[in-house]
Order: C-alpha cells, then structure tokens, then sequence
C-alpha cells in the first residue's frame, strides 16, 4: 500500500503529515511513502530528517493586491500551477499511491487537483478553525475535508464532506517524560526552563523582543531559555546579542536557529512562549504545556488569535497581542507565572482537558478507508 503526502512551507504544515507518516510506518512497516513539497522550503530538510523521500515542485504564493506587480507575481503562480500539475500527475502514476493526503502549503493544490483528475482518493486536512485560500479551493476537488475543529465544518460549501478528525501529533511528543528530557539536556533538578519560539522562519519583532528580554534578564534570571530564533533572524540576532548581552550564553539564555529536537525540548518545558498555530496548540494540549501566546498578526482571518483565545479561555494559557508588547511586560508575566506554583499546575491540567490524542488514529483510519472504498 503507498501513501502520498503534500506539504509545505512551515512546520506547522510539514509536521501533521509527519505524525500521520511516522503511524503508518509504525503499523505498516513495507508501506510505501512519499512526500511532495515546494522548491526551497523547509521541507526539503525536515522530510528526509525524519526518513523519507520527498520530491518538490516549483510553485508560488497568491498576492491579493490588484497592483501591476501582484499581478505579474500571480500570473507566474498560475504557470506554475499548470506545471506543477503536469509534473504531479508523472510522479503519481510512477509511484502510484493507493490515497494522496494534503495538510497545507500551496504545493498542496495542484497535487491534490493531479490526484483527483488521475481519480486517486484525496483528503486535505486544515488545522486552523478558519480555512486557508488553498483549502478553500480543494473543498470542493477532494473526496474528504478533514478538519481540526468541529466549528470549522460551517466553513465549507459542502460540509458533509467535513470529518472532524484534531490535528496530529507526531509520535516522538509521547516517548519523553520531563525528567528524561531534562536530564538529555543537561538541565539541573528544580531549574525553570522557557522555551521561546516563534514560527519556523522567525519572526523579526519578536526575535526584537526577545533580544531586550534576554538583556533584561541579565546575569540573574532566575530560569533557563531555549530561543529558536528561525532561519531568516540567526544570524541578526547573534550579532545583536553579541553587543547588547554577549555573556547570554553563561547565564543559561541559549539562542538557536531551529529547535530540531522540539519533542524533548518541549518535554523539558515549565513554559513555552509561541505563535499560535493550530499544530502548534496540538502539540502543547498533548503535552499538558502552561503557554504564553503571542499569535502572528500576518494571518489571513486572524486565526490565531482565534485559536490562542480558545485557549485562554479555558485556562491554559495567557494571550498577548504582538502590537504595543514590550520586553518588560513579557519578562514579567513569564517571571510571575514561573513565581507560582499552583499557577502552573492549574494551566497544565487545563492544557490537558484541551488534548484529542487520538487525532492520527482518526485520520489513519481515514485514509485506509479511502483506500478500501478504491
């Protein structure tokens, strides 16, 4: 049996397929795999680091804007959608896949819409309550519309074809325990740990804030960070820090480009700083993680804030708006959280109540339904 996936462009999006994947092998150990993403994204890295095959394609974003240049930019998109699908379609009938499953990033369509055409069995997952531009245009292409919330069926044009199915996890967030974690990272009994992390790329006002947080924690913090500082802000960061903090290192704030280690990082965790993605909120409900969320204001539909006020609603975290937040005021609340003990508790068990552990068994059982309906 062979399973394709179609991913790309941030972790986010990468890392539910991922989880599905890594089942399947589990269960399924000769089943073929296969992944298709966009050139130069960072699943061109975090696919084979995980053990498998990944094939790219060239494709584009969509600009809304109606100037000359956004519509230059999206004629070349719509170019590369017709290529893409071409190229799709000889990739499809080479490794012939009993079920093709989407889970985000614009690569997704015109490898969804090659699958559909060719008559293979297609799914497309949307973690986030509100659907992006690429979901809402597979809707009405594939066979099944697996979604993260129960809300987020009044969404689509044709809601019966919605499953509410959570958003996976990938299995290597339940084989740490805190104290195993801690231990691996070297982490002494009773220190606090921060984990501070901002969307796979970065993000450039938060890597800003957190270069002020780490100055004013100075030589007496009274916790531990691990700041993932993304791929397009390192470089930036290191040379700020290196004149505004340059002991950061010694008194326990470490900066790193990617945390490729995430499950035991975040195993390790008292606190987690972060966007608020819904494969993000996954992994931090499963985990039972007390959290700050800052949600990215780039989103279309502001959906995570949406997503971030489910969750500070019921108790698991704290939300904080990226406009007018200072470093003073998120040291504070990290400090003031940290401070209390029975604080912490009462976010992690809420943080608990929130998780749906069995979300890649749901689509596992999907999908090979799919394939037995073939």
């Amino acid at each position: 049996m062979n399973f394709l996936f179609a991913c790309g462009g941030t972790a986010g999006h990468i890392n539910p397929a991922l989880a599905v994947a890594g089942r399947l092998r589990e269960l399924m150990p000769d089943c073929g795999i296969l992944f298709v993403g966009a050139d130069f994204n960072m699943e061109q890295d975090l696919v084979p680091r995980s053990g498998y095959d990944i094939i790219t394609l060239r494709v584009n974003s969509l600009r809304r804007s109606r100037s000359p240049k956004a519509m230059c930019h999206n004629v070349k998109a719509l170019v590369n959608v017709f290529r893409g699908k071409h190229k799709a379609k000889k990739i499809l009938r080479s490794f012939a896949p009993d079920v093709v499953l989407g889970t985000g990033g614009y690569v997704c369509y015109p490898v969804l819409k090659a699958a559909s055409e060719l008559g293979i069995p297609t799914a497309v997952h949307e973690s986030n309550a509100v659907p992006g531009l690429t979901t809402k245009m597979l809707s009405e292409v594939v066979d099944v519309i697996m979604v993260g919330f129960e809300e987020s069926k009044k969404y689509y044009k044709q809601p019966g074809k919605a499953v509410v199915t959570g958003t996976p996890v990938r299995g290597e967030f339940g084989r740490c325990t805190k104290r195993s974690a801690r231990e691996e990272l070297g982490i002494p009994s009773g220190e606090r740990l921060v984990v501070s992390v901002w969307g796979s790329l970065g993000a450039s006002k938060m890597n800003e804030i957190m270069c002020r947080f780490i100055e004013l924690a100075g030589k007496d913090p009274g916790f531990r960070l691990i700041h993932s500082a993304g791929s397009d802000g390192y470089a930036e960061m290191e040379a700020k820090l290196s004149e505004t903090a340059p002991d950061h290192e010694k008194y326990g704030m470490e900066v790193r480009e990617y945390i490729y280690d995430m499950p035991r990082v975040m195993a390790a965790a008292d606190l987690v700083l972060c966007r608020a993605g819904a494969s993000t909120i996954s992994e931090l409900t499963y985990m039972h993680k007390p959290t700050v969320f800052v949600p990215s204001p780039n989103v279309t539909n502001n959906h995570q804030y949406k997503n971030a006020k489910v969750v500070e609603n019921a108790g698991g975290a704290k939300l904080f708006e990226e406009a007018g937040l200072t470093a003073e005021t998120l040291l504070g609340e990290v400090r003031s959280i940290l401070g209390d003990e029975n604080e912490l508790c009462a976010m992690s068990d809420s943080m608990a109540k929130l998780a749906v552990n069995d979300a890649t068994a749901t689509i596992i059982e999907k999908l090979l339904e799919m394939c037995g309906r073939k």
